[in-house]
C-alpha cells in the first residue's frame, strides 16, 4: 500500500528535510538512543526550534499561533521528524496541543479559543489530564469525582491519579460528575481547572523505571469559572470521547513509523550480536515485522478518514491495542537479545554493537529503559480489556457483556 501526496505536501517535506539536516546535532543517533535526562534535554531544545520555525502546530489557524498548513502537510512532517528519530515527544505539549488543542478547536467556545489555544503554544499554560480515578481507570464512566455548580463557579471535590506531568501542570482538564442521578455515561462534565489554587493537591507516584511522572491530584472545594465547561453540561463523556480519539488514532501514522525505525534499529542490534542465527529470535523478529506493516495499514486508513473530514472515532481503539501490545512483546524481544547486559546495564557493549549507520555509539540501558516502560502501555490511554469493549460494541455491533451487582458472569447459564 503506498498513500500519494500532493505537490504542496511534497514541497513541504523538502523543507522539512532541509530543517532536519541544518539543526540536529552532528552525529545525531535519535531520540531514542538517550537517557532519560539527555531525552529531556534534547525535548526542550528541540520545541525552541520548532516554534521558532512555526512548526508546533502546522494545522492550526493562525490567528492562534499556528501555521494553517493542511492535514497532509502536518503528516509529512511527523514522517519525516519521524525518520529522523526526532519526534518531539513532551507529554504535557502533546496532551495541552495534540489532545486538548484539538478539541476545543472541534468543540470549544470562542472565547475559549481565543484564551487557551495561544498560551498551549507559548507555553504559559501546562495542561495535564485529569481522567482515571482509583476506583475509575479501566472503567472511565464509573468515575466518582463530584463538581457542582455554586454561583458563577463549579467547586470540585474528588481524585485523579495516573495524571502524567501534573507536578509540572498549571492548568487541568477534569471529567467529572455533575448530575449522580443520571445514567453512567451521562451527567458527567468536562472542565478547564486552574492548579495553582489551595484545593488542588499533588503526590508523586514513581514509575517502576525510577522516573517519576504519573502523580496523584486530590481536589477539595478547587473551583473554576462556571464558563469552563468544554460542550454541554452532563455530556462531558461525549466530548471525552472526541479527545480520547485523538489520542488513540490522531497519531497513528506517526507511531506506525515509530515503531518501524525501533525494529529496524533492534533488527540491527540482533546481527551484530549474532543472535539473528538463533531460529526463535528470527521467528520473533518476523513476527514484530508482520505487526509493525499491519499497523502501517491501519495507520493509513486513519489517514484517510481524517484527510475527508472526519474524526478518529472508536476505530482509533483498533491501534491503541495493536501499538501496546506490539510494544511489549518487541521490548521484551529486546532485552532477550541483550541477555544478560539486560539485568544490570552497565553502559555499552562490545563496540560493534549498539550503533547507528553512522558508527555513534549508545547505551544498552536505553533499551531497558524502554522496555519497564512499556509496561504501562495496555493499561495506560485506556486498557486493552477497555480498547476490546470498544472494539466489539462500537465496530463489530456485538452485544455488550451480561453483568450484574454480584460479578460479571454470575448471571449466565451454565
Amino acid at each position: 500500500m503506498h498513500i500519494q501526496y500532493s505537490e504542496e505536501a511534497e514541497a513541504f517535506r523538502s523543507t522539512i528535510r532541509r530543517l532536519l539536516d541544518e539543526n540536529l546535532p552532528e552525529g545525531w543517533v535519535g531520540v531514542g538512543a538517550l537517557g532519560p535526562t539527555e531525552r529531556a534535554e534534547f525535548h526542550e531544545n528541540w520545541k525552541r526550534t520548532l516554534h521558532h520555525n512555526g512548526l508546533l502546530a502546522v494545522s492550526w489557524p493562525k490567528e492562534y499561533g499556528g501555521a494553517d498548513l493542511s492535514l497532509a502537510q502536518t503528516v509529512v512532517l511527523n514522517e519525516e521528524m519521524t525518520r529522523a528519530g526526532a519526534v518531539l515527544e513532551d507529554v504535557q505539549l502533546n496532551i495541552g496541543m495534540n489532545l486538548l488543542g484539538r478539541t476545543l478547536m472541534e468543540l470549544g467556545t470562542p472565547e475559549q479559543k481565543a484564551r487557551f489555544l495561544p498560551r498551549l503554544l507559548s507555553g504559559e499554560d501546562r495542561w495535564c489530564q485529569g481522567f482515571s480515578e482509583p476506583g475509575a481507570g479501566s472503567d472511565l464512566a464509573g468515575l466518582s469525582s463530584r463538581a457542582t455548580l455554586d454561583g458563577d463557579e463549579w467547586v470540585i471535590n474528588g481524585q485523579k491519579i495516573w495524571t502524567s506531568e501534573a507536578h509540572m501542570a498549571n492548568w487541568i482538564f477534569v471529567l467529572s460528575r455533575t448530575d449522580p442521578d443520571a445514567p453512567k455515561h451521562k451527567g458527567m462534565t468536562f472542565l478547564l481547572v486552574p492548579m495553582d489554587q489551595p484545593g488542588v493537591e499533588v503526590r508523586q507516584v514513581v514509575n517502576i523505571n525510577g522516573s517519576h511522572d504519573f502523580n496523584e491530584v486530590f481536589f477539595t472545594d478547587a473551583k473554576t469559572s462556571r464558563d469552563l465547561v468544554v460542550g454541554d453540561i452532563g455530556e462531558g463523556w461525549n466530548v471525552a470521547s472526541v479527545l480520547l480519539g485523538f489520542e488513540r488514532g490522531g497519531s497513528s501514522t506517526t507511531r506506525a513509523l515509530m515503531y518501524r525505525a525501533e525494529l529496524d534499529r533492534l533488527m540491527r542490534d540482533a546481527q551484530a550480536l549474532g543472535r539473528t542465527n538463533d531460529p526463535v529470535i528470527r521467528q520473533r523478529l518476523a513476527e514484530a515485522h508482520t505487526r509493525v506493516e499491519l499497523m502501517r495499514y491501519v495507520a493509513l486508513r486513519t489517514l484517510t478518514r481524517l484527510l475527508e473530514g472526519g474524526l478518529p472515532g472508536p476505530s482509533g481503539s483498533i491501534f491503541k491495542m495493536m501499538w501496546s501490545l506490539h510494544h511489549q512483546a518487541v521490548t521484551e524481544l529486546a532485552v532477550d537479545i541483550i541477555g544478560t547486559e539486560a539485568v544490570a546495564p552497565s553502559g555499552h557493549l562490545p563496540a560493534d554493537f549498539f550503533q547507528d549507520a553512522e558508527g555513534a555509539e549508545y547505551s544498552s540501558a536505553t533499551w531497558v529503559w524502554t522496555f519497564l516502560a512499556a509496561r504501562s502501555d495496555t493499561i495506560r490511554g485506556g486498557t486493552t480489556d477497555i480498547q476490546r469493549d470498544i472494539i466489539g460494541n462500537r465496530i463489530l455491533g456485538l452485544p455488550k457483556e451480561p453483568r450484574s451487582d454480584r460479578g460479571p458472569w454470575r448471571d449466565i447459564p451454565r
